[in-house]
């Protein structure tokens, strides 16, 4: 099997990528798999090359197999890694995570998916909830909701132009 091995690391200067390509080497070496690695050790917050890069190239089904440390080296928010595996699974591509066990290409691996994707969908609904409340007791109390329009606030500076 061909599989495709990510690593991350937070901060550069801080953290380095070593103990997880060792650790995942030894594992894809057991496994049996031909293994390339995807490190991704120059990040920001909201984009991740690498990661992209891997994901192109698992939709073009260039790998077999996508295998990580950590759920958190692959995902920051649990809402993207639903999403990530989502996509994976749909695809027929297993998706491993070493130190938390999760191995979707078995039964209790897919079942550990389908908890997991239930908590992010349930924390999902409680979020809207509390913020539906918030929006509608601001609204009770005669809090105007929403971003002022352009024209309202300009039209005090236009009358006031207008008597020059």
């Amino acid at each position: 099997m061909k599989a495709a091995i990510y690593c991350r690391v937070s901060k550069r200067k801080e953290q380095t990528t070593e103990n997880q390509i060792l650790i995942l080497e030894e594992y894809a070496k057991k496994s049996g798999w031909d293994s390339t690695f995807f490190i991704e050790e120059e990040t920001s917050r909201k984009t991740r090359p690498v990661k992209q890069m891997l994901l192109e190239k698992l939709r073009q089904k260039k790998y077999d197999l996508v295998c990580v440390l950590k759920l958190d080296r692959w995902a920051r928010s649990l809402q993207e890694l639903i999403i990530d595996i989502t996509e994976l699974y749909e695809r027929g591509i297993p998706f491993i995570s070493v130190r938390e066990g999760i191995d979707l290409s078995t039964p209790t691996g897919k079942l550990y998916f389908h908890i997991m994707a239930s908590f992010a969908e349930f924390e999902r609904d409680l979020i809207r909830e509390r913020t539906m409340d918030g929006l509608a007791r601001a609204k009770a109390r005669g809090i105007k909701l929403g971003r002022p329009r352009k024209a309202i606030k300009k039209q005090g500076r236009i009358y006031e132009l207008r008597e020059y």
